[in-house]
């Protein structure tokens, strides 16, 4: 059924000519004219995350409004591979011949720029175009920002619940001013001084994402140099665009402080990874179905472990797509750095890979900040959807002072290994669209690649003088 649909809302020819009359309805080409004029916006970006989780766009001046919003923009189609070339010189996705692909705006996504009003930006979502044979109109399948919001709409149809999601994205900051001074076996970590000597970042990071609608609602100083600011969960998919979002506007504030502002995943052996643990929940009527009724104490109700089931079943094939480059994976052989590499959960504790808290959301903490979250999301639910309606059992949890042995498959420790695991499984093939999933092969694997063929200085101090 699940592929049936997804099959459906790819072949579906009428998708670009729906997104475009409503694009045109004369009170959305009103507001959006009344926003410029009111901002005295003259340039407008039109956006589209890729699937390695950047933003490609093209620059418009304001005045084309109406023509954009009719017409969109023209990208080359492997621009959502990054336009990444293999080690052939080939790039990936198609080719220089590659044919081109419509994206269409979201006016809902209009947001002036907060450092300079005279720029604002939309996101947009890719299309065949219209006049192409057989295909024209349809979504373009290596879409990840479409992906989930098909997946999502899905998702409800089939299981009658909505995901909320809330992500924590840690980065590490560099720069000035920023030393860290502490003592030997101490964590920094909580520290009021380290706010301090943080406090210009993180004043102008909420001020910037507060503009762009996040709801702001707490930070820490977690490691070195490393901050994690939050906003209120949501949807998943604005979730997600948030997170684009938010990425931007941190790239924004460390250029206006002559600092650096990374999200690397493991940036420094002995200290935490930069990680981006989804906050899950499922909601039908206004209620936390992962909350049982008249529940006082940390615990999840029966759908909620079915959900569990779900992710940790599925947590080895997925891998892939949460720790997506080949540094996600020292996050996981850091031992006693926080990250999991073992598909369990607990009721708050947070060994294992799903942390329960007592407000009833599904902490999955795999993901790590380098994570396209329409794709993680679009696993997720996958994942998610398949533990319902199997009734899979997550098995009994972890506490604060019993380890258990887990009963899933072990997840890859490597990214070689997790492209081999996520190749083998069904689900994802039928969760991904098949040149969405070919694409991000060929994408990981030309990273893996690269990355064996290099000779790093570890092998010099092994090997220089040592053998035979």
């Amino acid at each position: 059924m699940a592929q049936d649909s997804l099959i459906s809302s790819l072949e579906d020819n009428d998708a670009f000519a729906r997104h475009q009359a409503s694009n045109m309805r004369p009170e959305i080409v009103a507001d959006l004219e009344k926003q410029i004029d009111a901002a005295g916006v003259e340039f407008i970006y039109y956006m589209l995350p890729t699937i390695g989780s950047k933003v490609v766009a093209k620059m418009v001046p304001a005045k084309h409004i109406r023509r954009n919003l009719e017409k969109g923009i023209a990208l080359h189609r492997t621009a959502v591979a990054d336009l990444q070339s293999n080690r052939e010189g080939e790039l990936i996705g198609g080719g220089v011949g590659a044919r081109e692909m419509i994206a269409l705006p979201d006016p809902e996504t209009f947001v002036v720029l907060p450092w300079d009003t005279s720029v604002a930006r939309m996101f947009c979502r890719a299309y065949e175009p219209p006049h192409f044979p057989e295909v024209g109109g349809r979504p373009l399948q290596t879409d990840s920002r479409g992906l989930l919001m098909r997946a999502h709409a899905e998702f409800t149809a089939r299981t009658g619940y909505e995901v909320r999601s809330g992500t924590e994205p840690e980065m590490t900051w560099s720069g000035p001013g920023l030393e860290v001074i502490k003592k030997d076996g101490a964590s920094p970590a909580y520290q009021v001084e380290n706010l301090e000597r943080s406090r210009e970042i993180f004043k102008r990071v909420v001020r910037y994402a507060t503009a762009f609608g996040l709801n702001m609602v707490e930070g820490d100083y977690e490691d070195d140099g490393q901050l994690e600011l939050n906003w209120m969960f949501d949807r998943v998919e604005l979730t997600a665009d948030r997170l684009v979002t938010y990425r931007q506007l941190c790239k924004q504030v460390a250029r206006e402080l002559g600092i650096t502002a990374s999200f690397m995943p493991k940036p420094f052996n002995g200290l935490m990874g930069n990680g981006c643990h989804h906050n899950l929940s499922l909601w039908k009527d206004g209620e936390n179905a992962c909350v049982e009724p008249d529940n006082k104490n940390i615990h999840l109700s029966e759908v909620g472990r079915w959900a569990v089931g779900g992710m940790l079943t599925h947590a080895g094939a997925s891998t892939a797509i949460m720790a997506s480059t080949v540094n996600s994976y020292k996050r996981f052989w850091d031992a006693g750095q926080f990250a999991p590499s073992s598909p369990t959960w607990g009721l708050d504790s947070r060994a294992g890979m799903i942390r329960i808290s007592s407000i009833g959301r599904m902490e999955y903490r795999q993901p790590d900040a380098s994570v396209n979250p329409y794709l993680s999301h679009t696993a997720l639910l996958a994942a998610m959807a398949d533990g319902l309606e199997k009734k899979i059992d997550s098995g009994d949890p972890l506490t604060q002072d019993n380890a258990r042995v887990a009963s899933f498959d072990v997840t890859p420790m490597t990214l070689g290994d997790a492209i081999s695991v996520f190749e083998q499984s069904e689900l994802l093939r039928q969760a991904l669209p098949e040149q969405m999933r070919d694409v991000f092969i060929q994408l990981k694997r030309d990273e893996w690649a690269r990355y064996c063929g290099v000779i790093t200085e570890w092998e010099f101090a092994q090997y220089w003088e040592t053998v035979p």
